[in-house]
């Protein structure tokens, strides 16, 4: 193989392999468009997320494992300002799924969940986002 030969094939194999790379790190730029976090209150696992999607937030609270047929209340707010408060009654599986969208407003956001078995306990969790 002559150098000439060698110099390309070694050329186009560092392309190959430098173009997953950079779209590696280009994908974990957006690790900050999304988060998360988890607890348990009255027995039941809450999942509580907010990801930023064109410019808007979607706000996501689930339920999980609660006793069928329990109420909960849960109270949802965006930089202070409460845009959700309703008892939700868990399904047949125990489940409780809210799916709200939210329009960003200037500087970090902050997304604040409180969740309580009617009747029982509460806990509360927050997530900024930038």
């Amino acid at each position: 193989m002559t150098t000439l030969r060698r110099t390309t094939a070694t050329a186009a194999a560092g392309a190959l392999l430098a173009t997953p790379l950079a779209l590696l790190t280009a994908t974990s730029a957006h690790a900050d468009a999304s988060k998360e976090r988890d607890f348990r209150v009255a027995g039941a696992k809450v999942d509580f997320s907010v990801e930023k999607d064109d410019g808007r937030f979607e706000v996501d609270v689930d339920i999980d494992d609660a006793k069928p047929g329990s109420k909960w209340r849960v109270v949802l707010r965006h930089d202070g300002k409460r845009f959700h408060n309703r008892v939700h009654r868990a399904d047949s599986d125990g489940d409780v799924d809210i799916d709200r969208k939210r329009p960003n407003t200037a500087g970090k956001d902050t997304f604040k969940v409180v969740v309580k078995k009617v009747g029982g306990p509460k806990k509360a969790r927050t997530i900024r986002m930038r």
